[in-house]
Protein backbone atom coordinates (compact mmCIF):
# COMPACT_ATOMS: atom_id res chain seq x y z
CA UNK A 1 0.00 0.00 0.00
CA UNK A 2 1.47 3.47 -0.96
CA UNK A 3 -0.08 5.89 1.44
CA UNK A 4 0.11 9.35 0.26
CA UNK A 5 0.42 12.59 1.79
CA UNK A 6 -1.84 14.49 0.10
CA UNK A 7 -5.30 14.36 1.31
CA UNK A 8 -8.16 12.62 -0.49
CA UNK A 9 -10.91 14.23 -1.65
CA UNK A 10 -13.99 13.70 1.31
CA UNK A 11 -16.95 11.83 0.47
CA UNK A 12 -20.14 13.48 1.30
CA UNK A 13 -21.55 12.15 4.57
CA UNK A 14 -18.40 9.70 5.25
CA UNK A 15 -15.81 11.31 7.53
CA UNK A 16 -12.40 11.94 6.00
CA UNK A 17 -10.37 9.31 7.00
CA UNK A 18 -6.55 9.78 7.88
CA UNK A 19 -4.52 8.09 5.78
CA UNK A 20 -1.16 10.51 6.69
CA UNK A 21 -1.50 9.26 10.59
CA UNK A 22 1.20 7.83 12.25
CA UNK A 23 -0.70 4.40 12.35
CA UNK A 24 -0.91 2.73 9.45
CA UNK A 25 -3.28 -0.18 10.56
CA UNK A 26 -5.20 2.48 12.18
CA UNK A 27 -5.63 3.77 8.55
CA UNK A 28 -6.34 1.13 7.12
CA UNK A 29 -8.67 0.17 9.44
CA UNK A 30 -10.97 3.53 8.77
CA UNK A 31 -10.05 3.71 4.82
CA UNK A 32 -12.09 0.25 5.39
CA UNK A 33 -14.98 0.97 7.13
CA UNK A 34 -15.13 4.29 5.01
CA UNK A 35 -15.88 1.91 2.43
CA UNK A 36 -18.42 -0.59 4.58
CA UNK A 37 -20.31 3.18 4.83
CA UNK A 38 -20.33 3.65 1.12
CA UNK A 39 -21.66 0.20 0.21
CA UNK A 40 -24.39 0.47 2.76
CA UNK A 41 -25.40 4.01 1.94
CA UNK A 42 -25.61 2.78 -1.90
CA UNK A 43 -27.99 -0.35 -0.64
CA UNK A 44 -30.22 2.07 0.72
CA UNK A 45 -33.81 2.62 -1.10
CA UNK A 46 -31.70 1.12 -3.97
CA UNK A 47 -31.84 -2.43 -3.86
CA UNK A 48 -28.85 -4.87 -4.62
CA UNK A 49 -28.80 -3.98 -8.17
CA UNK A 50 -26.93 -0.81 -7.39
CA UNK A 51 -23.64 -2.84 -6.63
CA UNK A 52 -22.01 -4.11 -9.00
CA UNK A 53 -20.71 -7.91 -7.95
CA UNK A 54 -18.94 -9.52 -10.38
CA UNK A 55 -20.90 -13.06 -11.61
CA UNK A 56 -20.04 -16.04 -12.85
CA UNK A 57 -19.80 -15.22 -16.41
CA UNK A 58 -18.27 -11.63 -15.43
CA UNK A 59 -15.33 -13.93 -13.17
CA UNK A 60 -14.48 -16.34 -15.95
CA UNK A 61 -13.46 -13.42 -18.36
CA UNK A 62 -11.49 -11.84 -15.52
CA UNK A 63 -7.07 -12.73 -15.92
CA UNK A 64 -6.00 -15.11 -13.65
CA UNK A 65 -3.89 -14.76 -10.91
CA UNK A 66 -1.27 -16.31 -12.93
CA UNK A 67 -0.17 -17.91 -16.05
CA UNK A 68 2.56 -20.52 -14.41
CA UNK A 69 0.10 -23.70 -15.54
CA UNK A 70 -0.39 -22.88 -18.97
CA UNK A 71 3.25 -21.87 -19.43
CA UNK A 72 4.07 -25.13 -18.08
CA UNK A 73 1.47 -26.63 -20.07
CA UNK A 74 2.40 -25.02 -23.67
CA UNK A 75 6.43 -24.55 -23.16
CA UNK A 76 7.13 -27.93 -23.68
CA UNK A 77 6.01 -28.04 -27.65
CA UNK A 78 7.87 -24.53 -28.21
CA UNK A 79 11.35 -24.94 -29.72
CA UNK A 80 14.00 -22.86 -30.57
CA UNK A 81 15.38 -22.91 -34.42
CA UNK A 82 18.76 -22.26 -35.42
CA UNK A 83 19.55 -21.82 -39.38
CA UNK A 84 23.00 -21.67 -40.95
CA UNK A 85 23.36 -19.17 -43.75
CA UNK A 86 25.74 -17.92 -45.84
CA UNK A 87 26.58 -14.51 -46.07
CA UNK A 88 27.96 -12.23 -48.92
CA UNK A 89 31.04 -10.84 -48.72
CA UNK A 90 29.67 -6.92 -48.84
CA UNK A 91 27.69 -7.57 -45.93
CA UNK A 92 28.30 -4.59 -43.46
CA UNK A 93 26.05 -5.41 -40.44
CA UNK A 94 27.37 -5.29 -37.22
CA UNK A 95 24.39 -4.70 -35.01
CA UNK A 96 24.23 -6.41 -31.51
CA UNK A 97 20.28 -7.40 -29.79
CA UNK A 98 20.55 -4.65 -27.98
CA UNK A 99 21.91 -0.78 -28.76
CA UNK A 100 25.02 0.73 -26.60
CA UNK A 101 27.30 3.88 -26.84
CA UNK A 102 30.09 3.25 -29.29
CA UNK A 103 33.28 2.33 -27.43
CA UNK A 104 31.06 1.79 -24.09
CA UNK A 105 31.57 -1.65 -22.02
CA UNK A 106 28.68 -3.04 -22.95
CA UNK A 107 29.73 -3.03 -26.83
CA UNK A 108 32.96 -5.28 -25.97
CA UNK A 109 30.65 -7.00 -24.25
CA UNK A 110 27.89 -8.38 -26.82
CA UNK A 111 31.22 -8.64 -29.67
CA UNK A 112 31.09 -11.87 -29.09
CA UNK A 113 27.64 -12.23 -29.57
CA UNK A 114 28.39 -10.50 -32.95
CA UNK A 115 31.32 -13.09 -33.79
CA UNK A 116 28.70 -15.93 -33.13
CA UNK A 117 25.84 -14.65 -35.45
CA UNK A 118 28.83 -14.52 -38.05
CA UNK A 119 28.20 -10.57 -38.50
CA UNK A 120 31.71 -9.58 -37.85
CA UNK A 121 32.98 -10.58 -41.18
CA UNK A 122 31.57 -10.75 -44.99
CA UNK A 123 31.57 -13.82 -46.62
CA UNK A 124 30.88 -16.12 -43.54
CA UNK A 125 28.48 -18.69 -42.32
CA UNK A 126 25.60 -16.70 -40.49
CA UNK A 127 23.31 -18.51 -38.12
CA UNK A 128 19.80 -17.07 -37.71
CA UNK A 129 17.73 -17.61 -34.65
CA UNK A 130 14.36 -18.24 -34.71
CA UNK A 131 11.17 -20.08 -32.66
CA UNK A 132 8.68 -22.76 -33.49
CA UNK A 133 6.09 -24.98 -32.09
CA UNK A 134 5.45 -28.89 -32.62
CA UNK A 135 1.85 -29.58 -33.99
CA UNK A 136 2.27 -33.45 -33.99
CA UNK A 137 4.21 -36.35 -31.88
CA UNK A 138 5.94 -37.58 -34.76
CA UNK A 139 7.99 -34.08 -35.05
CA UNK A 140 6.94 -31.58 -36.98
CA UNK A 141 7.41 -28.30 -36.38
CA UNK A 142 5.69 -25.09 -37.90
CA UNK A 143 8.30 -21.21 -38.24
CA UNK A 144 8.09 -18.48 -40.49
CA UNK A 145 9.93 -19.53 -43.74
CA UNK A 146 11.78 -16.12 -42.91
CA UNK A 147 13.33 -17.83 -40.24
CA UNK A 148 14.72 -20.85 -42.83
CA UNK A 149 14.39 -19.47 -45.76
CA UNK A 150 18.03 -19.95 -47.46
CA UNK A 151 19.59 -21.63 -44.61
CA UNK A 152 22.08 -24.23 -45.59
CA UNK A 153 21.38 -26.00 -41.87
CA UNK A 154 18.55 -26.26 -39.90
CA UNK A 155 18.74 -27.21 -35.89
CA UNK A 156 16.16 -27.60 -33.36
CA UNK A 157 16.81 -27.21 -29.52
CA UNK A 158 13.58 -28.55 -27.42
CA UNK A 159 12.89 -27.16 -23.81
CA UNK A 160 14.51 -30.27 -22.36
CA UNK A 161 17.90 -28.36 -24.37
CA UNK A 162 18.12 -31.53 -26.56
CA UNK A 163 19.02 -30.61 -29.79
CA UNK A 164 18.23 -31.74 -33.27
CA UNK A 165 18.81 -31.50 -37.06
CA UNK A 166 15.56 -30.56 -39.45
CA UNK A 167 14.79 -31.14 -42.78
CA UNK A 168 12.30 -28.89 -44.64
CA UNK A 169 9.43 -30.58 -45.28
CA UNK A 170 8.13 -27.09 -47.38
CA UNK A 171 7.32 -23.78 -47.39
CA UNK A 172 4.92 -20.78 -48.34
CA UNK A 173 6.42 -16.96 -48.68
CA UNK A 174 3.13 -15.69 -49.37
CA UNK A 175 2.09 -16.23 -45.66
CA UNK A 176 5.19 -16.46 -44.58
CA UNK A 177 5.10 -19.70 -43.44
CA UNK A 178 7.10 -22.94 -43.27
CA UNK A 179 7.17 -26.91 -41.96
CA UNK A 180 10.08 -28.69 -40.46
CA UNK A 181 10.53 -32.19 -39.22
CA UNK A 182 12.87 -33.94 -36.56
CA UNK A 183 13.00 -37.13 -36.08
CA UNK A 184 13.49 -37.70 -32.25
CA UNK A 185 13.25 -41.52 -31.72
CA UNK A 186 10.32 -41.14 -29.28
CA UNK A 187 7.05 -39.07 -29.54
CA UNK A 188 7.15 -35.44 -28.61
CA UNK A 189 4.83 -32.84 -26.84
CA UNK A 190 2.90 -30.92 -29.41
CA UNK A 191 0.28 -28.34 -29.02
CA UNK A 192 -3.06 -27.72 -31.39
CA UNK A 193 -4.63 -25.46 -33.49
CA UNK A 194 -7.21 -22.95 -31.88
CA UNK A 195 -10.11 -20.99 -34.21
CA UNK A 196 -8.32 -17.72 -34.38
CA UNK A 197 -12.06 -16.62 -36.04
CA UNK A 198 -13.51 -16.88 -32.12
CA UNK A 199 -10.77 -14.70 -30.88
CA UNK A 200 -11.69 -11.48 -30.03
CA UNK A 201 -10.21 -7.81 -29.36
CA UNK A 202 -9.17 -7.81 -25.96
CA UNK A 203 -8.58 -11.44 -25.32
CA UNK A 204 -5.67 -12.58 -23.20
CA UNK A 205 -2.99 -14.03 -25.11
CA UNK A 206 0.81 -15.74 -24.32
CA UNK A 207 3.72 -16.05 -26.63
CA UNK A 208 6.27 -17.99 -25.85
CA UNK A 209 9.65 -17.87 -28.10
CA UNK A 210 12.86 -17.07 -28.29
CA UNK A 211 13.68 -13.45 -28.31
CA UNK A 212 17.20 -12.51 -28.73
CA UNK A 213 18.42 -16.07 -28.74
CA UNK A 214 17.40 -16.55 -24.56
CA UNK A 215 15.24 -19.52 -25.64
CA UNK A 216 12.01 -20.42 -23.56
CA UNK A 217 10.80 -16.66 -22.70
CA UNK A 218 6.80 -16.30 -21.80
CA UNK A 219 4.69 -12.97 -22.52
CA UNK A 220 2.02 -12.16 -22.24
CA UNK A 221 -0.87 -9.49 -23.55
CA UNK A 222 -3.94 -9.17 -25.30
CA UNK A 223 -5.19 -8.97 -28.95
CA UNK A 224 -4.89 -5.11 -30.09
CA UNK A 225 -6.93 -5.45 -33.48
CA UNK A 226 -8.18 -8.08 -36.25
CA UNK A 227 -7.58 -8.09 -39.64
CA UNK A 228 -3.92 -6.24 -39.85
CA UNK A 229 -2.88 -5.35 -43.32
CA UNK A 230 1.23 -4.45 -42.85
CA UNK A 231 1.65 -4.77 -46.91
CA UNK A 232 3.78 -8.05 -46.57
CA UNK A 233 1.87 -10.08 -49.11
CA UNK A 234 -1.23 -10.77 -50.99
CA UNK A 235 -2.48 -12.74 -47.66
CA UNK A 236 -2.31 -9.95 -45.08
CA UNK A 237 -4.81 -10.43 -42.46
CA UNK A 238 -3.23 -10.75 -39.04
CA UNK A 239 -3.72 -10.08 -35.37
CA UNK A 240 -2.32 -7.58 -33.92
CA UNK A 241 -1.08 -8.73 -30.39
CA UNK A 242 0.83 -5.96 -27.60
CA UNK A 243 2.42 -9.06 -25.52
CA UNK A 244 6.45 -8.45 -25.84
CA UNK A 245 7.64 -9.75 -29.49
CA UNK A 246 11.42 -9.39 -30.23
CA UNK A 247 13.82 -10.61 -32.81
CA UNK A 248 14.01 -14.32 -32.59
CA UNK A 249 10.53 -14.71 -31.39
CA UNK A 250 9.61 -15.17 -35.02
CA UNK A 251 8.13 -18.01 -35.82
CA UNK A 252 6.91 -18.96 -32.22
CA UNK A 253 2.97 -19.57 -31.12
CA UNK A 254 0.26 -17.02 -30.08
CA UNK A 255 -1.75 -19.38 -27.09
CA UNK A 256 -5.47 -18.32 -26.38
CA UNK A 257 -6.01 -19.19 -22.62
CA UNK A 258 -7.08 -22.38 -23.42
CA UNK A 259 -3.49 -23.50 -24.68
CA UNK A 260 -4.43 -23.74 -28.12
CA UNK A 261 -2.11 -22.07 -30.80
CA UNK A 262 -4.23 -18.89 -32.20
CA UNK A 263 -1.54 -17.36 -34.35
CA UNK A 264 2.35 -17.31 -35.24
CA UNK A 265 4.29 -14.57 -34.13
CA UNK A 266 5.42 -12.95 -37.41
CA UNK A 267 6.68 -9.25 -37.58
CA UNK A 268 6.55 -6.00 -35.18
CA UNK A 269 6.43 -2.56 -35.94
CA UNK A 270 8.82 -0.72 -34.32
CA UNK A 271 10.96 2.19 -34.77
CA UNK A 272 14.45 0.75 -33.04
CA UNK A 273 13.94 -2.74 -33.61
CA UNK A 274 12.49 -3.81 -30.03
CA UNK A 275 9.23 -4.75 -28.77
CA UNK A 276 7.13 -1.38 -28.55
CA UNK A 277 3.96 -3.59 -27.81
CA UNK A 278 2.71 -3.78 -31.83
CA UNK A 279 3.08 -7.72 -32.72
CA UNK A 280 1.59 -9.68 -35.57
CA UNK A 281 0.81 -13.32 -35.71
CA UNK A 282 -0.79 -15.21 -38.97
CA UNK A 283 -4.56 -16.74 -37.81
CA UNK A 284 -4.19 -20.08 -37.34
CA UNK A 285 -7.67 -20.63 -39.76
CA UNK A 286 -4.84 -19.36 -42.14
CA UNK A 287 -1.91 -21.22 -41.08
CA UNK A 288 -3.89 -24.55 -40.54
CA UNK A 289 -4.50 -25.55 -44.56
CA UNK A 290 -1.24 -24.25 -45.62
CA UNK A 291 0.70 -26.61 -43.11
CA UNK A 292 -2.08 -29.05 -43.93
CA UNK A 293 -0.99 -28.82 -47.74
CA UNK A 294 3.05 -28.23 -47.05
CA UNK A 295 2.65 -31.34 -45.25
CA UNK A 296 0.91 -33.66 -48.26
CA UNK A 297 2.52 -32.36 -50.95
CA UNK A 298 5.51 -29.57 -49.78
CA UNK A 299 3.47 -27.03 -51.45
CA UNK A 300 0.76 -24.83 -51.80
CA UNK A 301 -1.84 -24.72 -54.64
CA UNK A 302 -3.67 -22.16 -54.74
CA UNK A 303 -7.27 -21.05 -56.79
CA UNK A 304 -7.02 -18.23 -59.58
CA UNK A 305 -8.94 -16.67 -61.74
CA UNK A 306 -6.92 -14.37 -63.75
CA UNK A 307 -7.90 -10.92 -62.91
CA UNK A 308 -5.70 -7.57 -62.11
CA UNK A 309 -7.74 -5.99 -58.96
CA UNK A 310 -8.01 -2.16 -57.13
CA UNK A 311 -9.45 -0.40 -54.69
CA UNK A 312 -13.00 0.71 -54.62
CA UNK A 313 -12.50 4.01 -53.30
CA UNK A 314 -15.71 6.45 -52.22
CA UNK A 315 -15.30 8.47 -55.49
CA UNK A 316 -15.05 5.35 -57.70
CA UNK A 317 -18.19 3.46 -56.20
CA UNK A 318 -19.50 7.56 -56.60
CA UNK A 319 -19.38 7.15 -60.49
CA UNK A 320 -20.58 3.66 -60.88
CA UNK A 321 -23.55 4.38 -58.91
CA UNK A 322 -22.07 1.44 -56.48
CA UNK A 323 -23.68 3.64 -53.67
CA UNK A 324 -20.90 2.45 -50.75
CA UNK A 325 -17.42 1.57 -51.22
CA UNK A 326 -17.23 -2.12 -51.60
CA UNK A 327 -16.08 -5.31 -53.72
CA UNK A 328 -13.00 -5.37 -55.90
CA UNK A 329 -13.00 -3.25 -59.05
CA UNK A 330 -10.96 -5.32 -61.84
CA UNK A 331 -8.64 -3.31 -63.65
CA UNK A 332 -7.98 -5.83 -66.07
CA UNK A 333 -8.47 -9.47 -67.52
CA UNK A 334 -6.07 -11.92 -68.32
CA UNK A 335 -7.11 -13.57 -71.66
CA UNK A 336 -6.63 -16.73 -71.16
CA UNK A 337 -8.07 -16.95 -67.54
CA UNK A 338 -11.30 -18.45 -65.78
CA UNK A 339 -12.40 -15.23 -65.75
CA UNK A 340 -12.18 -14.03 -69.24
CA UNK A 341 -13.87 -17.54 -69.86
CA UNK A 342 -16.60 -16.80 -67.39
CA UNK A 343 -16.81 -12.94 -69.36
CA UNK A 344 -15.90 -10.68 -66.51
CA UNK A 345 -15.17 -7.26 -67.63
CA UNK A 346 -12.87 -4.99 -66.73
CA UNK A 347 -14.59 -2.18 -64.88
CA UNK A 348 -16.61 -4.90 -63.18
CA UNK A 349 -17.00 -4.91 -59.05
CA UNK A 350 -16.68 -8.13 -57.61
CA UNK A 351 -19.20 -8.56 -54.66
CA UNK A 352 -19.67 -11.97 -53.60
CA UNK A 353 -17.17 -15.08 -54.76
CA UNK A 354 -18.50 -18.69 -54.23
CA UNK A 355 -21.07 -17.52 -51.53
CA UNK A 356 -18.79 -15.09 -49.65
CA UNK A 357 -19.10 -11.01 -49.09
CA UNK A 358 -16.07 -9.15 -50.78
CA UNK A 359 -16.27 -6.55 -47.97
CA UNK A 360 -12.87 -5.07 -49.28
CA UNK A 361 -10.60 -5.26 -51.76
CA UNK A 362 -7.79 -7.34 -50.24
CA UNK A 363 -10.47 -10.14 -49.21
CA UNK A 364 -11.45 -11.15 -52.44
CA UNK A 365 -7.07 -12.48 -53.01
CA UNK A 366 -7.84 -14.80 -50.12
CA UNK A 367 -11.13 -15.99 -51.18
CA UNK A 368 -9.74 -17.35 -54.32
CA UNK A 369 -6.32 -18.72 -53.40
CA UNK A 370 -8.88 -20.50 -50.79
CA UNK A 371 -10.99 -22.22 -53.41
CA UNK A 372 -9.89 -25.55 -54.53
CA UNK A 373 -8.87 -25.78 -58.55
CA UNK A 374 -11.51 -26.79 -60.63
CA UNK A 375 -14.39 -25.49 -58.25
CA UNK A 376 -17.65 -23.82 -60.23
CA UNK A 377 -18.44 -20.66 -58.30
CA UNK A 378 -20.68 -18.22 -58.55
CA UNK A 379 -19.45 -14.83 -58.91
CA UNK A 380 -21.71 -11.70 -58.83
CA UNK A 381 -20.92 -8.41 -59.91
CA UNK A 382 -21.81 -4.82 -60.34
CA UNK A 383 -21.87 -3.52 -64.03
CA UNK A 384 -23.44 -0.88 -65.63
CA UNK A 385 -25.36 0.28 -62.52
CA UNK A 386 -26.92 -3.62 -61.60
CA UNK A 387 -25.91 -6.56 -59.62
CA UNK A 388 -25.14 -9.55 -62.22
CA UNK A 389 -24.40 -13.64 -61.84
CA UNK A 390 -21.86 -15.17 -63.83
CA UNK A 391 -20.90 -18.76 -63.28
CA UNK A 392 -16.39 -18.92 -63.31
CA UNK A 393 -14.58 -22.45 -62.67
CA UNK A 394 -11.60 -21.36 -60.33
CA UNK A 395 -8.28 -22.86 -61.87
CA UNK A 396 -4.74 -23.64 -60.58
CA UNK A 397 -2.36 -20.82 -59.64
CA UNK A 398 0.23 -20.43 -62.16
CA UNK A 399 4.34 -19.90 -60.03
CA UNK A 400 4.33 -16.75 -61.29
CA UNK A 401 0.81 -15.48 -62.84
CA UNK A 402 0.24 -12.96 -64.98
CA UNK A 403 -1.44 -9.60 -63.84
CA UNK A 404 -3.18 -8.81 -65.65
CA UNK A 405 -4.09 1.87 -84.59
CA UNK A 406 -6.50 4.32 -84.74
CA UNK A 407 -4.31 7.94 -83.67
CA UNK A 408 -5.54 11.19 -83.75
CA UNK A 409 -3.32 13.93 -85.19
CA UNK A 410 -3.98 16.64 -82.74
CA UNK A 411 -1.72 19.02 -81.12
CA UNK A 412 -1.87 19.52 -77.41
CA UNK A 413 -4.36 21.69 -76.42
CA UNK A 414 -4.47 25.58 -74.67
CA UNK A 415 -7.44 25.44 -73.83
CA UNK A 416 -9.53 22.25 -74.17
CA UNK A 417 -12.71 20.96 -71.86
CA UNK A 418 -10.25 18.82 -70.54
CA UNK A 419 -7.60 21.49 -69.49
CA UNK A 420 -10.26 23.41 -68.10
CA UNK A 421 -12.28 20.51 -66.11
CA UNK A 422 -9.73 18.23 -64.79
CA UNK A 423 -6.67 20.53 -64.88
CA UNK A 424 -4.86 17.94 -67.59
CA UNK A 425 -2.98 18.50 -70.95
CA UNK A 426 -3.36 16.03 -73.92
CA UNK A 427 -1.98 14.67 -77.06
CA UNK A 428 -2.56 11.84 -79.61
CA UNK A 429 -0.21 8.86 -79.15
CA UNK A 430 1.45 8.83 -82.22
CA UNK A 431 4.64 6.72 -82.99
CA UNK A 432 7.22 9.44 -81.76
CA UNK A 433 4.98 9.52 -78.18
CA UNK A 434 4.82 5.91 -78.45
CA UNK A 435 8.56 4.80 -78.25
CA UNK A 436 9.44 7.96 -76.02
CA UNK A 437 7.29 6.62 -73.32
CA UNK A 438 8.02 2.82 -74.46
CA UNK A 439 4.64 1.83 -75.45
CA UNK A 440 3.66 -1.92 -77.14
CA UNK A 441 1.64 -1.67 -80.43
CA UNK A 442 -1.29 -2.71 -78.60
CA UNK A 443 -1.86 0.14 -75.87
CA UNK A 444 -4.66 2.63 -77.80
CA UNK A 445 -5.73 5.94 -76.12
CA UNK A 446 -4.46 9.66 -75.06
CA UNK A 447 -1.71 10.30 -73.27
CA UNK A 448 -1.25 12.83 -71.11
CA UNK A 449 1.41 15.25 -71.12
CA UNK A 450 0.99 18.11 -67.94
CA UNK A 451 -0.98 17.92 -65.02
CA UNK A 452 -1.94 21.63 -63.59
CA UNK A 453 -0.56 22.21 -59.83
CA UNK A 454 -3.66 22.04 -57.48
CA UNK A 455 -5.53 20.77 -60.03
CA UNK A 456 -8.66 17.86 -59.38
CA UNK A 457 -6.08 15.59 -61.71
CA UNK A 458 -3.49 16.13 -59.65
CA UNK A 459 -5.38 15.87 -56.33
CA UNK A 460 -6.73 12.45 -57.73
CA UNK A 461 -3.70 11.13 -58.59
CA UNK A 462 -3.35 11.54 -62.59
CA UNK A 463 0.53 11.70 -63.72
CA UNK A 464 2.18 13.08 -66.58
CA UNK A 465 3.06 9.83 -69.25
CA UNK A 466 -0.66 8.13 -68.27
CA UNK A 467 -2.13 6.73 -71.03
CA UNK A 468 -6.03 7.30 -70.70
CA UNK A 469 -7.58 4.42 -72.73
CA UNK A 470 -11.58 5.04 -71.39
CA UNK A 471 -13.55 8.00 -69.98
CA UNK A 472 -16.95 6.92 -68.25
CA UNK A 473 -16.40 3.61 -69.51
CA UNK A 474 -15.79 4.24 -73.13
CA UNK A 475 -12.77 3.74 -75.11
CA UNK A 476 -11.08 6.96 -76.47
CA UNK A 477 -8.48 7.46 -78.96
CA UNK A 478 -8.17 11.20 -79.34
CA UNK A 479 -8.43 14.21 -77.22
CA UNK A 480 -11.58 14.78 -78.76
CA UNK A 481 -13.05 12.40 -77.50
CA UNK A 482 -11.51 13.31 -73.91
CA UNK A 483 -13.37 16.78 -74.25
CA UNK A 484 -16.51 15.31 -75.22
CA UNK A 485 -16.57 12.82 -72.15
CA UNK A 486 -15.53 14.76 -69.72
CA UNK A 487 -17.96 17.95 -70.68
CA UNK A 488 -20.86 15.15 -70.42
CA UNK A 489 -19.45 14.88 -66.74
CA UNK A 490 -19.41 18.39 -65.97
CA UNK A 491 -23.05 18.32 -66.12
CA UNK A 492 -23.62 15.34 -63.82
CA UNK A 493 -24.39 15.78 -59.80
CA UNK A 494 -21.91 15.27 -58.24
CA UNK A 495 -19.71 16.26 -61.37
CA UNK A 496 -17.17 13.11 -61.53
CA UNK A 497 -15.76 10.80 -64.32
CA UNK A 498 -14.27 7.30 -64.06
CA UNK A 499 -11.29 6.95 -65.92
CA UNK A 500 -9.31 4.05 -66.69
CA UNK A 501 -5.30 4.94 -67.60
CA UNK A 502 -2.84 2.98 -68.24
CA UNK A 503 0.38 3.56 -65.84
CA UNK A 504 3.93 2.13 -67.14
CA UNK A 505 2.01 -0.96 -68.33
CA UNK A 506 -0.26 -1.36 -65.44
CA UNK A 507 -3.92 -0.46 -65.88
CA UNK A 508 -6.46 1.13 -62.95
CA UNK A 509 -8.93 2.94 -62.93
CA UNK A 510 -8.91 6.74 -61.24
CA UNK A 511 -12.35 8.77 -59.98
CA UNK A 512 -11.50 12.35 -61.32
CA UNK A 513 -13.78 14.89 -59.69
CA UNK A 514 -14.33 17.60 -62.59
CA UNK A 515 -13.71 21.00 -61.65
CA UNK A 516 -15.59 24.59 -62.70
CA UNK A 517 -15.44 25.66 -66.07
Amino acid sequence: MIFSARAPQPIPGVPNPDIGGRDPLQALRRVATASLAVAVMSLSGAGLAAVALPGAAEAASLPPETFADLAAKVTPAVVNISSTHHEAADSSDQSAPFDFPPGSPFEQFFKHFREQQGRNHGGQDMTALGSGFIIDSAGYIVTNNHVIDGATEIHVTLSSGKDYPAKLVGADKKTDLALLKVDAGSPLPFVSWGNSDAARVGDWVLAVGNPFGLGGTVTTGIISARSRDIHSGPFDDFLQIDASINRGNSGGPTFNLDGEVIGINSAIASPNGGSVGIGFAVPSNMAKPVIEALRERGRVDRGWIGVAIQEVTPEIAQSLGLGQPTGALIASVQGDGPAAAARLQQGDVILTFDGQTVAETRELPRIVAATPAGKRVEVVVWREGARKSLDLTVAKMKDEPQVASNEGTEAPTADSPARRLLGVQLSALTDDMRQQLGLTDDIRGVVIVDVADGSPAAHDGLQEGDIIEQVARRKVSSPADVDRLVEQAASKNPPSVLLLVNRQGNELFLAVKVGKA
